[in-house]
């Protein structure tokens, strides 16, 4: 069985991401082209799929760390925020926007609440998932030959 983990994110995510348009399992909401991804960014991102993009990322690090909540996923998605000639501070990400993504995923049964720890994934999370890194994993084998003893 193949797992998220044993692909790289770089392949693995732009594949997700357009599963994820495709099934309309998420939709970028109408402030999505206006918004910072947090107060350390400086500028809005400036991919037009931006969204499906990081719901991809969510769904992935949700499956890779178990039952997760917002404000971790806003650590995990915080940077450095700039503060002039004063030492760099750790902020974290906008949890609106990760917040809105989690309930669209949990509107599309990707995504279950467990209990006051957060949220994981459900077994139609985890069948998307595997089977996305199966076929990821299969055309990187199919490239590159010396891969094939993975699947």
């Amino acid at each position: 069985m193949t797992h998220p983990n044993d692909v790289p994110p770089a392949v693995f995510l732009p594949r997700l991401a357009t599963e994820l348009k495709s099934r309309h399992a998420v939709e970028p909401p109408v402030w999505a082209a206006f918004v910072k991804t947090g107060v350390h960014k400086q500028r809005a991102p400036t991919q037009v799929d931006w969204w499906y993009l990081r719901s991809a990322s969510v769904l992935r690090k949700i499956y890779l760390q178990g039952a997760i909540g917002i404000e971790r996923l806003g650590a995990e998605y915080g940077g450095k925020r700039d503060r002039g000639s004063a030492p760099y501070h750790t902020r974290s990400g906008s949890r609106s926007i990760l917040r809105e993504i989690v309930h669209q995923l949990e509107k599309s049964g990707l995504v279950q609440r467990y209990k006051t720890q957060g949220r994981r994934v459900t077994p139609d999370g985890a069948r998307l998932l595997d089977t996305i890194s199966r076929e990821v994993l299969t055309g990187l084998a199919s490239q590159r030959p010396e891969l094939a003893k993975y699947l």
